[in-house]
């Protein structure tokens, strides 16, 4: 939904006149714009630092050709364009309707008639280009707005004509992994069957809600699909044996468009008719929303410049890692793109976008605008998110750290005031979360040096929690190579600091051949390493394509033990405990843990490491037996990750709420009543108050506090956040995600 634009957004391109933003990231952003006869339009810029190179100049002229072929029918009609100006720029109409994956995010998989009926429109839209050589290269559910009369093919930002190999060069854009096809991930030639492919993939999501080829890290994602059979389950059997067919790994054993058109659909009736209530009633809500008001333009940080500036200064010398790593993904921006602004302050005195994400309407006649409502938060930031889709590891949530606040979002980490939101500082954008660590009172990273190719000692340095600047070295290895970008830096203690190191030949992004890596003990007040153990090689890079996967997604120093979550090269997570005094491995076992819903924490204390996201366990950490488990307990039931506090386990139990548990035993406390917060989410921990316990509902876009002692709901707040953590010094709830950092009261 249209976001407020930046204090530096300019007023308009051409003879239109900005509205607000739709989206933004790495290479561009998209606007909401109106033209001075009152039209409305999505105008995507690029950013002028790209914009320099003229190649991708080439192919941005080359998006506006292929948005002009398949025409307003299929697609969002092209309006205006100018591909030759300072910030080239591309007007197309304002297609009323949530993208795909937003659909049924929000509305749940389609029935299959619909399913049918989509794909069926689909395979005209593709015919049309290709009868024109074109071919998309990545069709993917985020570059599909479903509108009442049709689905629109968007972001045409790779597209190009069949058999032209001047746009292929090293770190082009090539698709995104999950939706290639087999000779697409093994850089052959991209033709119309691997559109068909990419179709396949995209029914599949819309009947299921996932890819065929599951999720994960890019390398992995390349893997399956070029030698794994695809996972159709869920999907209608008659609709699975088909769609097998364009999933097929030789192209000229799948259907054509027009054979797959004729047997997913006969044509008849309107499209809308095909559609569930519920996303109808979505559709409608986007139609009234671009007529409501539009969101202030956010006041310019102090010493600032108050005016839209002009052109944008030359770019520094040489891409940061972030930005290599971006272009390498071959991130292409689209109207459903992420990141609305860096770290602009958002007054909670203004008249502000309403924070929560939109609740699906009822089915009916007319859909009414969501009323303009104080916010509920204390204070709220507007925040660029991490990049999800090239960054290392999952997104971190807020900390606390004394009496500073502390976030990580695209622009680095920020340290902050928990009462009232003033960012002190914020680090360089190349620092990520698995770079810091903290042992309880100071604050440390790894130093990384920009020196692709080279070779430099793993420095550790503190933070001052006063400025954001990193001191001197406090550890300095020469027998690690501190140039690579993957190394880890686990986790912190009074005299340890425990990291993921590599010898060999280092690289900004992935993993090399040669390399060898390990775990390992640094001893701070020395200097030296404690002890180091052998890591299994990762993939290594293969062309241009290469694995970012950590190796470990979660670590916690307890008394004698190293405590570990563990990614093995298939993609398993194992949980490992690790001797603090030798490193040998103490013991490690299966841990069916969702790996994108693992935060860089753990439940643990001198007896027991807590895991959820399945049934509740507590694994020993003497032998790594089981102590307790609630499979036996309370059987069928299905947690989130465990919240610890005084012996007490929370988390949340699905389709009933907060549940807690006696940490010792396992017995159960109490579960939450009142029957309000079935639809909590399982992804982040509880946040554990003096008085309450914090649960979370993606699903309502709220934010419970359960009393302790009632187990009723005793406060509901609105939010756009996915990650919490209490603030206990500043008396508050941070919450981070949904492009706001933002402040509840912690009772």
């Amino acid at each position: 939904m249209p976001q407020p634009l930046a204090h530096d957004d300019p007023p308009g391109f051409g003879p239109y006149r900005l509205i607000a933003r739709l989206g933004s990231g790495g290479m561009g952003t998209v606007y909401l714009a109106r033209s001075p006869g009152g039209r409305t339009v999505a105008l995507k810029t690029v950013h002028a630092r790209i914009a320099r190179d003229p190649e991708f100049r080439t192919r941005f002229r080359l998006e506006a050709d292929a948005a002009r072929v398949i025409g307003g029918r299929y697609g969002a009609q092209v309006v205006d364009a100018d591909p030759a100006a300072a910030t080239p720029w591309l007007a197309t109409e304002y297609v009323l309707g949530p993208p795909l994956d937003e659909a049924v995010e929000r509305c749940g998989p389609l029935p299959e008639d619909a399913v049918r009926a989509l794909g069926a429109a689909l395979c005209g839209a593709l015919g049309q280009l290709h009868r024109s050589d074109v071919v998309h290269r990545d069709l993917k559910p985020s570059n599909l707005l479903v509108t009442a009369d049709g689905p629109k093919v968007i972001d045409f930002g790779i597209a190009r004509a069949l058999g032209d190999e001047r746009l292929t060069r090293t770190g082009s854009a090539v698709g995104t992994p999950a939706f290639m096809s087999p000779e697409q991930a093994s850089g052959q030639e991209h033709t119309p069957a691997g559109d068909v492919f990419a179709l396949a993939g995209v029914l599949v999501f819309a009947a299921t809600g996932r890819g065929p080829f599951g999720g994960g890290q890019p390398a992995d994602l390349l893997y399956r699909v070029r030698y794994a059979d695809p996972d159709l389950t869920g999907v209608p059997a008659g609709l699975a044996a088909l769609l097998v067919r364009c999933l097929a790994k030789d192209p000229a054993a799948r259907p054509a468009t027009a054979e797959l058109a004729a047997r997913l659909h006969d044509g008849g009736g309107e499209f809308a008719d095909h559609l569930p209530a519920a996303l109808l009633a979505l559709i409608g809500a986007r139609a009234s929303g671009i007529w409501q008001p539009a969101p202030p333009r956010l006041p310019a940080p102090e010493g600032a410049p108050t005016q839209p500036p002009g052109p944008p200064d030359p770019p520094a010398t040489g891409p940061s890692r972030r930005g290599l790593l971006t272009a390498g993904a071959g991130a292409a921006l689209g109207l459903a793109g992420a990141g609305a602004g860096l770290w602009a302050w958002l007054s909670s005195g203004g008249p502000g976008p309403d924070p929560a994400p939109y609740r699906k309407p009822q089915a009916g006649p007319t859909v009414p605008a969501p009323a303009k409502k104080k916010l509920d938060s204390l204070w709220q930031q507007q925040v660029a998110e991490p990049d999800t889709d090239g960054t290392p590891g999952n997104p971190a949530p807020p900390a606390a750290l004394g009496d500073l606040g502390l976030a990580f979002a695209s622009s680095g980490l920020a340290g902050f005031d928990p009462a009232g939101g003033r960012v002190r500082w914020v680090t360089d954008p190349d620092h990520g979360s698995w770079q810091t660590a903290t042992d309880g009172t100071r604050l440390f990273r790894l130093l990384v040096v920009n020196r692709s190719g080279a070779n430099a000692p793993l420095r550790i340095a503190e933070l001052d929690p006063a400025t954001g600047k990193s001191g001197a070295p406090v550890v300095e290895v020469a027998a690690f190579n501190g140039v690579t970008w993957l190394n880890q830096l686990l986790a912190a203690t009074a005299d340890t600091f425990y990291v993921v190191g590599c010898t060999g030949p280092s690289t900004d992004i992935y993993f090399e051949k040669g390399q060898t890596w390990y775990v390992a003990a640094l001893d701070r007040a020395r200097g030296t390493v404690r002890w180091r153990q052998p890591l299994p090689d990762r993939p290594p890079k293969v062309k241009y394509v290469g694995s970012t996967r950590l190796y470990y997604l979660a670590a916690k120093a307890v008394g004698d033990r190293l405590l570990l979550l563990f990614e093995t090269n298939d993609g398993d997570i194992r949980a490992q405990a690790r001797d603090t005094r030798t490193g040998a491995l103490a013991w490690d076992r299966p841990a069916p843990v969702n790996r994108d819903r693992v935060r860089p924490t753990l439940a643990a204390d001198a007896r027991h490491l807590y895991l959820g996201n399945g049934p509740l366990r507590a694994v020993r950490l003497s032998d790594g037996a089981l102590a307790w488990d609630t499979a036996a307990t309370r059987r069928g039931k299905t947690y989130g990750p465990p919240a610890l506090k005084d012996g007490v386990l929370y988390a949340v139990e699905q389709g009933l709420g907060a549940a807690a548990f006696d940490a010792a035993t396992g017995a159960l406390r109490w579960t939450q009543q009142g029957g309000d917060a079935g639809q909590s989410a399982l992804v982040d921990p509880p946040v554990v108050g003096p008085g309450h316990v914090y649960v979370h509902s993606a699903v309502e876009g709220v934010l419970r506090a359960v009393s302790l002692s009632s187990h009723l709901t005793a406060h509901t707040y609105r939010t756009t956040a996915d990650r919490f953590a209490a603030h206990e010094k500043g008396r508050v709830v941070l919450a981070l995600g949904g492009h706001f950092l933002a402040a509840f009261p912690l009772r």
